[in-house]
């Protein structure tokens, strides 16, 4: 048996982007149990990964607490593999046969996407694809959402952080070109994804259109429940977020909306995603000034490019 302690993100988006190299470690070692150590919203993509039979949910505590914590609940067992995406002080405390801790980057280095960055912590290369691990309860209640005939398009209107937010007028133009009468997707159910509080998004992001056609799971959905549901979209368009990554992981035509951050380093991964950005390049360096933005920052990005970029995935990925 070989004891594994796997230490990741507390956001969605970044946790999604390390579960590539998490299955990666339990196809290396069969006999693998794993203790996943993340922050809350981040825990429940990992309860039906293989090998894993622990999840350690890190709430955050002032003073650097929740370290602590982890600590507490590690450092009476021997590990085989410590591996530690957070760059923390805390691995190097705990006893491990071997033991990979991600490097802090260096202001001056090369932008590296984040699949690449995790991977690169065990020396991985080619990095291996994100996935998602759904219950079979999550599929049966995705299948009674969403399954039947028909083409659906997945929308995620809403963000982390207003600025990232594309204008949600365009989303609803976009999905009335494409499921219209001579769309790329024509007559397809529209299924607007998003969590708790973004149910204003979700309402002008499919206003005019047709309500028959709108399924509104905003708010609805469990993480794995989502990303069951995403396994049934016939492409998924959405901004820079939790739920995008969860999609290219999820295997879907994934289309990232981008502007204010960085696709370089947080695009959608996969052979069927694409990103699609507004404007000049992005400096990750000014992320800690425009959280503070109360407006989107995505107006740069029109219609029409955004239109050109899902008839292309489309016409790629897409069976009709």
């Amino acid at each position: 048996m070989t004891r594994i302690l796997f230490i990741t993100s507390t956001r969605i988006g970044d946790a999604v982007l390390s579960s590539g190299l998490l299955d990666h470690l339990a196809r290396t070692y069969p006999d693998a149990r794993v203790t996943v150590a993340c922050g809350p919203l981040a825990a429940p993509l990992f309860p039906h990964a293989p090998g894993v039979d622990e999840v350690i949910v890190m709430s955050k505590r002032a003073g650097g607490g929740h370290w602590i914590d982890l600590w507490r609940r590690t450092v009476t067992r021997r590990w085989d593999i410590v591996i530690d995406l957070r760059a923390s002080a805390t691995s190097w405390f705990l006893l491990a046969g071997k033991r990979h801790v991600k490097r802090k980057a260096s202001g001056a280095s090369a932008p590296v996407h984040k699949v690449e960055e995790a991977a690169s912590v065990i020396g991985l290369s080619p990095p291996p694809a994100p996935t998602v691990w759904s219950s079979e309860a999550a599929r049966a209640k995705a299948e009674t959402l969403l399954g039947g005939e028909g083409a659906v398009l997945a929308i995620a209107p809403a963000a982390a952080a207003p600025f990232k937010e594309w204008p949600r007028e365009r989303f609803a133009a976009l999905a009335a070109h494409l499921t219209g009468p001579d769309g790329a997707l024509a007559g397809a159910r529209i299924a607007v994804f998003g969590g708790p509080g973004d149910e204003a998004a979700a309402r002008e992001a499919v206003a005019g259109l047709d309500p028959d056609r709108v399924i509104d799971l905003t708010g609805k959905l469990a993480i794995d429940d989502a990303a069951a549901c995403l396994e049934k979209a016939s492409l998924f368009v959405g901004n820079d977020s939790g739920l995008m990554h969860l999609s290219a992981a999820a295997g879907t035509p994934t289309l990232g909306l981008f502007g204010p951050t960085d696709e370089r380093l947080y695009g959608p991964w996969g052979r069927q995603a694409r990103a699609i950005r507004a404007g000049g390049p992005a400096d990750e360096r000014e992320r800690a000034r425009l959280r503070f933005a109360s407006e989107s920052l995505m107006g740069d990005l029109e219609l029409e490019p955004v239109i050109a970029a899902a008839e292309s995935l489309i016409e790629e990925h897409v069976k009709r």
